[in-house]
C-alpha cells in the first residue's frame, strides 16, 4: 500500500513539543508494515527541520505554510500528479474537498483525534457533512468518537470506524520513583492549559487533599496560547494554598521523565475527550491515573482495577477523594499502577493501533478495486 498522510499545519511530525496530532502520525507511520507499505507524510516545515527526511519506509516532506490555505496548496503542489492507494487526512475535513478534486479515484480517510474540527467555531455541522461528502472513511480514535460521528453525521455513518491510540511501551515505562515513600506526594497533569481540561478542580481538589497530606504538591506540563489563563491559575494556586509548579511545554523526550516524577496523574477534562493519550502515557510508566468518567478514558480505564474514574467529575472533592485513596494506601496504589501497566502492553502500543487501521485501509482498498 502506498499511503500518504496529511498532517495539519500547525506543527511539524515528528514535534518538538506538544502536538498529539503530529505525534501520534510520527508512530503510527512508523509501525505500518515495512514489508507490505511505503507512507510518505506530509507536514509543515519549520527551521531546523530538513525538508525531506526518512526512515525504515516513511518519508516526511516538510512544506511552507502557517495557516491552512497556504499550507494545503503546498500540499497539492508537492504530491500533484503522484500515485497512492490512499490518502489519510488527520484533524482537518475541511482539506477534503481540495484533495478530493486532485485525486478523484483515491480513497481519502479522515482521521479524527478530537470533536474540535468537527464542531463550532471551528466549523459548523453542515459544512463539516459537506466536506465528509468526499471521504471514503472516518476514523476515530476511541468508540466515543465513533459513536459522536455517527450520531453528529448519521448519512455518513457506514464510513465510521475506530482505532485505539498506542503508547511507545520502551519509551514509556515504570521507574523505582513511582514507590518512594522519601519524598512529598505529587501529582502530576500534562496537557494544554485550557478550560476544557480542567486544571481548577484539580488545584481545588488539591488544596482538600492538603487538608490531610500536607505536603502534597502539583507538578503541570503544559503550554497555552493564551498567558492570562495561565495567570490565572496560578493566582488560584497561590490562593488556595497549593504548592504548584507550572513546567510549561515540556519535549516529547523528556516525557517519560516527567511522568516518572508523579505518585499519581489526573486527567480532569470538563469536555469530551476522545481518547485521551496521556492517560495511557502514565498507565504505561506505573502512574496511578485518576481520571474523568468522560468520553473515550473509560475504554481505557476500569475503574479500581487499571486506575479510578471521577462520575461526578465537575466536584473538587470527588477528585480530591480518589487522589485520597492513591496517597494513603500503597498497596493498592501499587496493584493499580501494575495493571496499568499490564493493560497498556497488552491493549496499547503503536504496532496494534498500526495494524487496526492497516486492515481497515486494505479492505477499502480491495473494495474500491473490486467496483
Amino acid at each position: 500500500m502506498r499511503l500518504l498522510i496529511i498532517a495539519p499545519e500547525e506543527i511539524p511530525v515528528p514535534p518538538p513539543v506538544g502536538g498529539s496530532v503530529e505525534h501520534c502520525i510520527y508512530h503510527i507511520a512508523g509501525q505500518f508494515s515495512s514489508s507490505v507499505h511505503s507512507v510518505t507524510i506530509i507536514s509543515r516545515w519549520k527551521n531546523g527541520y530538513p525538508r525531506t527526511s526518512t526512515f525504515d519506509h516513511v518519508t516526511i516532506h516538510r512544506v511552507n505554510g502557517t495557516s491552512s490555505k497556504p499550507y494545503l496548496s503546498q500540499v497539492i503542489r508537492k504530491v500533484k500528479n503522484r500515485k497512492f492507494d490512499l490518502i489519510q487526512i488527520d484533524n482537518r475535513p475541511k482539506f477534503v474537498p481540495a484533495i478530493r478534486r486532485e485525486f478523484p479515484h483515491t480513497p481519502i480517510s479522515v482521521f479524527l483525534h478530537s470533536t474540535t474540527f468537527i464542531s463550532p467555531p471551528m466549523t459548523s455541522i453542515s459544512q463539516a457533512n459537506k466536506d465528509f461528502n468526499g471521504a471514503d472513511l472516518l476514523i476515530g480514535n476511541s468508540l466515543s468518537l465513533q459513536e459522536h460521528l455517527k450520531k453528529k453525521f448519521p448519512k455518513h455513518s457506514s464510513k465510521v470506524h475506530f482505532v485505539h491510540l498506542g503508547v511507545d511501551l520502551g519509551q514509556f515505562h515504570p521507574s523505582s520513583r513511582n514507590n518512594s515513600g522519601t519524598r512529598p506526594f505529587t501529582v502530576i497533569f500534562a496537557g494544554r492549559l485550557i478550560p476544557k481540561k480542567g486544571i481548577p478542580v484539580i488545584i481545588r481538589a488539591m488544596r482538600k487533599v492538603r487538608q490531610s497530606i500536607p505536603s502534597a504538591r502539583l507538578v503541570i506540563a503544559g503550554g497555552t496560547g493564551k498567558s492570562e489563563y495561565k495567570r490565572y491559575l496560578k493566582k488560584l494556586s497561590v490562593s488556595l494554598g497549593v504548592p504548584t509548579t507550572f513546567k510549561g511545554y515540556v519535549a516529547r523526550s523528556k516525557m517519560p521523565a516527567f511522568y516518572n516524577l508523579g505518585d499519581c496523574f489526573v486527567c480532569p477534562s470538563q469536555g469530551h475527550e476522545a481518547f485521551g493519550l496521556v492517560n495511557v502515557e502514565a498507565m504505561a510508566s506505573g502512574v496511578p491515573v485518576v481520571a474523568s468518567r468522560n468520553g473515550g478514558i473509560p475504554e481505557i480505564i476500569n475503574h479500581r482495577h487499571n486506575g479510578l474514574l471521577v462520575t461526578d467529575y465537575r466536584n473538587p472533592e470527588a477528585f480530591a477523594k480518589e487522589i485520597f485513596a492513591v496517597a494513603t494506601d500503597r498497596e493498592f496504589a501499587a496493584r493499580l499502577a501494575k495493571q496499568a501497566r499490564e493493560d497498556a502492553l497488552q491493549n496499547f502500543s503503536w504496532r496494534k493501533t498500526a495494524k487496526k487501521l492497516e486492515s481497515i485501509y486494505a479492505s477499502e482498498i480491495r473494495t474500491r478495486r473490486s467496483v
